[in-house]
């Protein structure tokens, strides 16, 4: 199997995928997989919100991510937000509190 490639599981194409001829198999796009990478740490920050990211992906490589897909990919990578919170040390804070 050629590096990058992953099994396909669901009927998605997952962003930064494409089908390849190997059959039951994704080919990895390089460019997309980047901008992917990019914005996450951006979200880990939380320097970006969700729909800014997924605004600036889709400018980057032409291709659709909604802010909701995005927010999935992030919880299955890195957990939720509150756990991403939690493991840095830090409080989840509202917009309200900042006032």
């Amino acid at each position: 199997m050629k590096e990058g490639y992953i099994k396909r599981k669901t009927s998605t194409i997952p962003f930064g995928y494409e089908e390849s001829d190997e059959t039951g198999y994704f080919k990895p796009i390089p460019d997309q997989l980047e901008a992917l990478l990019i914005v996450e740490d951006l979200i880990k920050n939380e320097s970006i919100s969700l729909r800014d990211a997924s605004d600036w992906i889709e400018y980057e490589t032409n291709r659709k991510i909604s802010h909701a897909g995005l927010k999935k990919h992030m919880d299955k990578k890195y957990g939720k937000r509150e756990e991403r919170l939690a493991r840095l040390g830090e409080e989840p804070t509202s917009l309200l509190d900042r006032f």
